[in-house]
């Protein structure tokens, strides 16, 4: 017996005194009671009780704030996926993740599966530059597995970022191969530009691929705007693919420069929380360009906002494939200390009514599983797969049918592009070697490369010197020698990343997206639909693929 209270009875103690956290400093209603003669009591809520219990009478002191920073992630995990506890040493990073600079390795995680799992790989950071990738797991760090042995979220940002110009090397296990890949990473500082790249695809059509949002996203977009209208865009495709969202006020910003006076971006509801609508100003610049909005399955939170305002005011096209359905607002109360609660109040709604949120009642286990069990059910490969529910449809502003049940569906499904991916393809990509040698050529050659003002120009370069050539003499040297069909197989997509990377090198992102979007079939599906000389009067008498 005595086993279990010294098991259980921390427990109740951290239970208690982080309800008391939940609570704050309220203020005691004087209670009477007419009913009952002689002495007036205040009976305080059992947890209360215990607590002081508690602390005057258990057989050994305790320590209550490290019990109640352990407890607090178990309480928020009861409630929804996105109410979250911040400790106080972790608020600067979180902070400086939205406002500035930070040093480490430059991506941002989530734990699946006891596995580390990389959702994003920040622009410009360290990782981007060897080539990380959005949906690598993270093994091992430091030849030292880190999979599967119930390390915390903590523990694994502890071992990734560091003192800058310091090395970390990082094991990858990536879909599609075998072995693991070895990368070793310099930390660095941590640029956070919300902008990849803008620029002008074709003659009258701009592309901007906006990577999150942050207090800085809507100075740099709109500013993107202004350039691309001078260079004579007409069309747009704002690409939010990988995006998971960010700062609120960026994206009603960003919305706000498409849509007339007056038109609802998205509402938000909540049990405590009476509804309240985000409306447009009609103070936008681009409120007649034709626009298509690109997506996968992770864009999420702002993303998501972003494509469902578009969609329902029937402003322009959603491309891609179902977005990521993070819907909960949550709202920051911070403590003396330093840290934060991040409590869930409230749902977002789009123009037409729909939940964003995808639904969360099988458990957050469950929930975390929903992008692997899209995979497995080929939800993202063939659209035939998806299934709609007619108790979950909703009409646009034009009248035509959307359908809600978390996240937003596309207008237009692309699949998600496994083309060219063979044993040669991966053998070349694994241990680094592509992106090893295109840095070595970038170094070797810099002097040469330098001279092209634009990617297009050095991409035309690398092709008519059959660079490419030199790639499969590299591999030959390693033992990797393709068959015939197999280099016919993947070439187009070798070669292609092979100069994309390379014009990284010279050029960063401005340099790598035109060359790789020239392969990309979700942005090649966007310039298809601009072809058919559609605009945003249009668009509700068009017919809709999954429709």
């Amino acid at each position: 017996m005595n086993r279990y209270i010294k098991i259980f009875l921390p427990l109740f103690i951290a239970i208690a005194v982080a309800v008391g956290i939940f609570a704050g400093a309220r203020i005691q209603k004087n209670i009477s009671d007419t009913n009952f003669k002689g002495a007036t009591f205040y009976q305080p809520d059992k947890l209360s009780v215990i607590t002081r219990i508690i602390e005057q009478d258990y057989v050994d002191s305790i320590n209550r704030n490290a019990i109640t920073e352990s407890v607090i992630p178990y309480i928020l995990d009861q409630l929804d996926p996105h109410s979250t506890y911040i400790k106080a040493s972790e608020m600067k990073a979180v902070s400086e993740e939205m406002r500035g600079n930070f040093s480490g390795i430059g991506v941002q995680f989530v734990m699946q599966n006891d596995t580390v799992m990389v959702i994003e790989v920040i622009s410009g950071g360290p990782s981007q530059e060897v080539g990380i990738l959005a949906g690598d797991r993270i093994v091992s760090v430091n030849q030292k597995n880190v999979s599967g042995i119930g390390l915390k979220s903590d523990s694994i940002v502890s071992l990734l970022r560091g003192r800058k110009g310091t090395k970390v090397n990082v094991g990858i296990n990536r879909p599609g191969f075998n072995e693991a890949i070895d990368f070793e990473i310099t930390r660095g500082e941590i640029p956070l530009y919300s902008i990849d790249v803008a620029y002008k695809i074709n003659e009258n059509t701009g592309l901007v691929k906006v990577n999150r949002f942050a207090e800085s996203t809507y100075n740099e977009f709109k500013d993107a705007l202004v350039s691309l209208s001078k260079n004579g865009v007409s069309k747009l495709i704002v690409d939010l693919r990988g995006n998971s969202g960010g700062y609120l006020q960026a994206v009603f910003a960003m919305v706000d420069e498409f849509l007339p006076e007056n038109k609802l971006i998205v509402y938000t509801e909540g049990k405590a929380r009476p509804r309240y609508d985000y409306r447009s100003t009609g103070n936008g610049i681009w409120q007649e360009g034709d626009l298509v909005v690109l997506i996968d399955e992770f864009s999420a939170s702002a993303s998501e906002i972003f494509a469902g305002a578009i969609q329902d005011n029937d402003r322009g096209l959603i491309v891609g494939r179902r977005s990521f359905g993070k819907g909960l607002v949550q709202e920051q109360i911070p403590f003396i200390d330093g840290s934060a609660l991040r409590l869930t109040v409230a749902r977002f709604y789009t123009p037409s009514g729909r939940s964003i949120q995808k639904p969360y009642d099988e458990g957050i286990d469950a929930y975390r599983m929903d992008l692997h069990n899209r995979f497995m059910n080929e939800e993202l490969t063939e659209q035939d797969s998806i299934h709609f529910n007619d108790s979950l449809l909703y009409y646009t502003s034009g009248g035509r049918v959307v359908y809600g049940g978390g996240g937003i569906m596309p207008d237009f499904f692309v699949p998600a592009d496994t083309s060219g991916i063979n044993d040669f393809y991966s053998a070349a990509v694994s241990q680094n070697i592509l992106y090893q040698f295109c840095f070595d050529y970038s170094d070797q050659n810099r002097k040469e490369l330098n001279k092209f003002d634009t990617p297009e120009e050095l991409h035309l370069f690398l092709i008519k010197n059959e660079i490419f050539s030199l790639f499969l003499d590299h591999l030959k040297e390693k033992g990797i020698v393709p068959s015939p069909s197999e280099l016919n197989y993947s070439k187009e997509l070798l070669s292609t990343q092979m100069n994309a990377l390379i014009a990284r090198n010279i050029f960063g992102d401005k340099g790598f997206y035109p060359i790789i979007f020239k392969i990309d079939k979700t942005v090649q599906k966007a310039l298809e639909l601009f072809q058919k000389e559609w605009n945003s009067k249009e668009i509700a008498r068009m017919e809709f693929s999954h429709h």
